[in-house]
């Protein structure tokens, strides 16, 4: 078979923020904030990790400092690695599918980089016992573009 089709390939960045929390944290936040809003933005600091969300019925901010245990493991905790601080805006509809993800793994990895796509990765483990992780599953987010006061999904 001849499939005439462009071949798009996934681009690799140097992420400069990398966050990895629980993934249940991180489901329990995209289904809290949607009832508010459809746009939340993202902002990782030395603070912690904000979520933030403007609606017509308010405004909600969840923040989560790093090594803020959900659970009393410590493998459960919020952990930040961070060379620039960076702040992106995004659907909550796409975060909210990704979510769907979480009975795949007890964690989840967010990378940013301003103007860059949000990765959003769920490692795929052998089982709890013995954590040799098999594979990954990642999904990919363009932030929204502001111009002029007018917000355009990208």
């Amino acid at each position: 078979m001849d499939i005439e089709a462009d071949h798009l390939g996934v681009p690799v960045f140097d992420y400069k923020t990398i966050i990895r929390m629980p993934s249940s944290e991180f489901q329990r936040i995209c289904k809290e904030l949607q009832t508010i809003g459809d746009t939340v933005t993202i902002t990782a600091t030395k603070e912690g990790v904000k979520f933030e969300v403007t609606g017509d019925t308010g405004t909600g901010t969840i923040l989560c400092k790093q090594g803020s245990a959900t659970d009393v493991k410590a493998d459960e905790s919020v952990e930040i690695k961070m060379e620039t601080e960076v702040s992106l805006t995004f659907a909550l509809r796409y975060l909210n599918s990704f979510a769907k993800a979480t009975p795949l793994s007890s964690m989840v990895t967010l990378k940013m980089s301003a103007d860059v796509p949000l990765v959003v990765e769920y490692p795929i483990a052998n089982n709890d016992e013995a954590p040799k992780e098999m594979g990954y599953v990642r999904f990919y987010l363009a932030p929204k573009i502001v111009e002029e006061g007018v917000e355009e999904e990208n």
